[in-house]
């Protein structure tokens, strides 16, 4: 993990990683977001080619004591009895990171915004719970000559539990699909 902390976002994305987040408050359990809290990104390399490759769950915990990432519920993604929970039972030690490999999941759902960005030609990079701008959402947010980015929002329910005390909290939050795009010249 030490080398991934080393790497920077523009080395984790050329690795397949990513890892850009949000922050989950463990202390507060109010669901509002906070620095110092877990961020996590999901990636996958069949979003770029016709493949089916695994998905990935990267996670960085800031927090002084360890925590368990148990699940994320994509609320807005209709699934057989309900939304898509995925189980992902990810231990994050305190101050690191943990990745997850699992079998691929369609985390692309029904959303209008997702449809109609991917019908535009865009790939997905990740899907995360962190923007380095939070405040542009549904916007392009980079426009040069050579690509564009662009995001779409999803809620989720992340429930996590603090290792040292058990507590455990259901965080409704969103989460961003960042795309990108090659710009016509």
């Amino acid at each position: 993990m030490d080398r991934i902390e080393g790497m920077g976002i523009r080395g984790l994305l050329r690795c397949g990683l990513a890892v850009s987040a949000v922050a989950l408050p463990l202390p507060a359990f109010g669901g509002e977001a906070s620095e110092g809290a877990v961020k996590f990104a999901f990636y996958s390399a069949s979003w770029q080619e016709n493949t089916r490759d695994l998905l990935r769950v990267v996670a960085f915990n800031p927090l002084d004591s360890p925590v368990r990432i148990e699940s994320i519920d994509f609320v807005d993604i209709e699934a057989p009895g309900g939304s898509l929970e995925l189980s992902l039972q990810l231990d994050v030690p305190a101050g690191g990171y943990a990745e997850l490999e699992m079998g691929y999941v369609d985390l692309l759902g029904q959303g209008e915004c997702i449809g109609e960005t991917l019908a535009g030609d865009w790939r997905l990079v990740e899907i995360s719970n962190y923007t380095l701008n939070p405040s542009v959402r549904n916007l392009i947010i980079e426009n040069t000559e050579s690509f564009r980015i662009y995001q779409c929002v999803q809620t989720v329910e992340t429930r996590i539990t603090e290792a040292a005390t058990g507590a455990s909290s259901v965080i409704r939050e969103w989460v961003l699909y960042h795309f990108e795009s090659l710009a016509e010249r």
